[in-house]
């Protein structure tokens, strides 16, 4: 028996960590074990100056390293970076960097997604780009700078995506990764490369987007180790670790955390007016795929919650406002999670009662409430994003598979097979970090391609299985949800 061992970076909107990841190759074909071991989790915090909410990027850097560091006594085969999507950094013709990154959460976006489209036109930017519409996109970051003739903008030489610039530090190479690129909404799926026509109609620099590199690019080394672009975009690493088999070839997954990214994986984009009608985006996948899904505002919401009874002397744990949520009353009051009111930081439960106001919906005032309010709110929203993503697709799932740090959530899980009338499997929890190790190995020709790595996750046997439960109950409150919706205050 052999064991390979390769590094994954994974940077997420509240934590980063560096990850070991031990591939044992068994003796017997199809006997290869998988294990991960932590180096380095940090926090990810952000800092706010004259006005402006950054990433706090270079103290990021000093944590890769010294995790890195750490992992480098392992004798790894290779390094992978993965990170959140639609950010960027811009750097000058010495390649340095002009200015910290800006939090997509940051209000410089207030306003440039309705000045794009009075300006182009909503169908001719998902035409171009068959991305969803949403104002913390890299498309209306960037239009902030061009509206208000930023001088980092015209001092820039390259333009690189979050994940791409960690990838540039530790090797030198300046090229953008497929699967966040297409994030940006300034990508072009029928052309494979930038969106050239839209970029010069909005007076973007084309000049300044560095080739586009497909995930599995051995792109430079590191302390001698080879770096390898993986999928660069957190969820498309988190998809490529859906443990699915042969024997479920029809299913949709919930790459779930601090957002729900809701999809079916596809292998050509679909971009028509019922997609741009629905919304939904197409991001680009591992092996020529791509993730057609729908962003749903994920535990955030929760997150937001936390931290203000904790700032209130109130501190919960995730375990134990799931607890009181379980013994909430259930589907009492829903939420709309797409309210534009919940992107900004802030009190979010005094926004959640608020909402349930609006709509004539009952208030929900104890932590076990809220919280009970958010879950159900959201695994009904699974359930609408599925329903007309099947619908695009002309498919009918037949499990959910959820990934991520939400596939602990055991109470989300048993919800949204609930909701949803289907099978939920939940894991692998660190499927941003398998998935970001899985397209290295495969990239070194360690795993022969993205259904055996698939098929290595499902043998892992840290996945949980829930039936539904409830339908019929559960389907009259969907009635009553889209009726909420559907309930717009004046």
């Amino acid at each position: 028996m052999t064991t390979q061992t390769v590094l994954a970076v994974d940077l997420g909107a509240e934590s980063g960590r560096v990850m070991a990841v031990h591939v044992t190759a068994a003796a017997v074909r199809g006997n290869d074990t998988l294990q991960v071991e932590e180096l380095h989790r940090f926090p990810n915090t952000t800092v706010s100056v004259r006005g402006t909410l950054y990433w706090d990027f270079l103290r990021l850097w000093r944590d890769i390293q010294a995790g890195l560091t750490q992992g480098l006594a392992l004798r790894p085969a290779s390094i992978g970076v993965d990170t959140w999507g639609v950010d960027f950094a811009l750097l000058d013709a010495q390649g340095e960097l002009l200015g910290n990154p800006v939090h997509y959460r940051d209000r410089r976006t207030e306003g440039m997604m309705e000045l794009v489209l009075a300006r182009v036109g909503k169908a001719w930017v998902f035409e171009q780009t068959g991305i969803q519409f949403m104002p913390i996109n890299t498309l209306y970051q960037l239009m902030s700078l061009v509206e208000k003739q930023s001088l980092q903008l015209k001092a820039a030489h390259t333009f690189l995506t979050v994940p791409d610039l960690l990838n540039y530090w530790l090797t030198g190479t300046l090229a953008c990764e497929f699967t966040n690129a297409t994030t940006t909404q300034l990508f072009n799926p029928r052309t494979g490369n930038w969106a050239a026509e839209l970029m010069e109609t909005l007076s973007i620099p084309r000049s300044i987007f560095p080739p586009v590199i497909q995930p599995g690019t051995p792109i430079g080394a590191y302390e001698g180790v080879s770096v390898i672009a993986p999928a660069c975009h957190d969820t498309g690493s988190a998809v490529a670790a859906v443990p699915a088999s042969a024997q479920t070839p029809h299913y949709a997954y919930i790459s779930s955390g601090t957002w729900s990214l809701v999809g079916l994986e596809v292998t050509a984009p679909i971009i028509n007016a019922a997609a741009l009608a629905a919304n939904v985006t197409n991001e680009g996948g591992v092996a020529g795929t791509y993730r057609l899904l729908k962003n749903v505002m994920g535990l955030w919401i929760i997150q937001q919650c936390r931290a203000t009874w904790e700032a209130g002397g109130q501190p919960y744990t995730y375990a134990e406002l799931a607890q009181l949520a379980e013994a909430a009353p259930p589907l009492r009051a829903f939420i709309d999670l797409d309210d534009a009111r919940f992107l900004p930081a802030g009190n979010h439960i005094v926004l959640i009662q608020t909402l349930c106001a609006e709509r004539g919906q009952p208030i929900p005032y104890t932590p076990g409430e809220i919280i009970r309010c958010v879950l159900d709110s959201l695994a009904l929203a699974y359930r609408d994003v599925l329903n007309t993503l099947q619908t695009l697709a002309g498919t009918t799932c037949e499990m959910i598979h959820i990934v991520g740090g939400g596939a602990r959530n055991e109470l989300l899980c048993q919800l949204t097979a609930n909701a949803t009338g289907l099978p939920v499997v939940a894991g692998p929890v660190e499927a941003t970090v398998l998935g970001n190790a899985l397209v290295q190995l495969i990239a070194q020709g360690a795993l022969a391609n993205l259904v055996e790595a698939r098929q290595l996750l499902a043998r892992m046997g840290d996945l949980r299985r829930y039936e539904p439960r409830d339908t019929a109950r559960w389907d009259e409150a969907f009635q009553r949800f889209q009726q909420m919706r559907a309930n717009q205050p004046k």
